[in-house]
């Protein structure tokens, strides 16, 4: 974990302005399965810059960002800072900061894989309320169509360590180990973006894997995210399209 907090230093730009949010439907989900409501204290453990954070203070409910990046948690702070609900924290999965048995709900959003699955559980059960609740959430974005499949390639053959960091080698086993077997619910939710060539561009470039400008890789990279463009837009943008896993549970 100490590692990976400082991934994504340099890409707080483009994380911001470039990276999906999440659909509001999760909010009728958790009311649905866990009677959640406004009332609910929230821990967004590896927050980043806030993303799903937001839709939970729009919700009205009180969220303690948990964030180790200070790039990215100083971008949080920039963002949602009139939220009086808003709470920062400078902390990690394993070690929090927070006071014991005082979450009703914990979320991790596009971050669950960066933890250390046991140590982070420990922690999870220290600060959760008896009967509080775990929801783990990720975007993992389409791979089926032609364009799909050749931005794809483009990652496996000029990123740095994709294959390796890819979230989606936590599959639902794994994530299944994480929770009380008693009370497991996943639920799936349609989203998209859609970009023009610079946001396309921005959005590669927000992954943590992607090489810099300063890297043998960068030039052939963004060329090849060019022709991929040229070849795929229709009235000159792209889509990726996304599948949000939600996992729900008890630890």
């Amino acid at each position: 974990m100490a590692d990976n907090t400082q991934r994504f230093s340099n890409r707080v730009d483009n994380y911001v302005k470039y990276r999906p949010s999440y659909p509001k439907e999760i909010i009728a989900f958790l009311e649905k399965q866990i009677q959640f409501n406004s009332s609910f204290i929230i821990a967004d453990i590896g927050s980043g810059t806030g993303i799903i954070t937001k839709l939970f203070l729009d919700n009205g409910n009180t969220v303690y960002a948990v964030e180790p990046n200070e790039p990215m948690r100083n971008a949080a702070e920039n963002i949602l800072n009139d939220f009086n609900s808003f709470i920062s924290v400078d902390g990690t999965a394993e070690q929090t900061t927070l006071s014991g048995s005082s979450i009703d709900l914990i979320t991790a959003a596009q971050a669950f894989h960066w933890f250390h699955p046991a140590k982070t559980k420990e922690e999870f059960k220290r600060i959760l309320k008896p009967g509080g609740y775990c929801c783990l959430i990720w975007n993992e974005r389409s791979v089926e169509s032609p364009f799909d499949k050749a931005y794809e390639q483009l990652l496996f053959d000029y990123a740095i360590d994709y294959a390796n960091v890819d979230h989606k080698n936590i599959d639902d086993k794994k994530v299944a180990l994480f929770f009380n077997p008693e009370f497991f619910i996943k639920q799936n939710f349609p989203n998209k973006q859609v970009f023009d060539f610079e946001a396309l561009k921005g959005r590669l470039l927000s992954s943590s894997y992607s090489p810099d400008e300063a890297h043998s890789n960068y030039d052939a990279m963004i060329a090849t995210l060019k022709n991929i463009f040229t070849t795929f837009n229709q009235n000159n943008t792209v889509e990726f399209n996304y599948e949000t896993k939600v996992y729900l549970g008890k630890l």
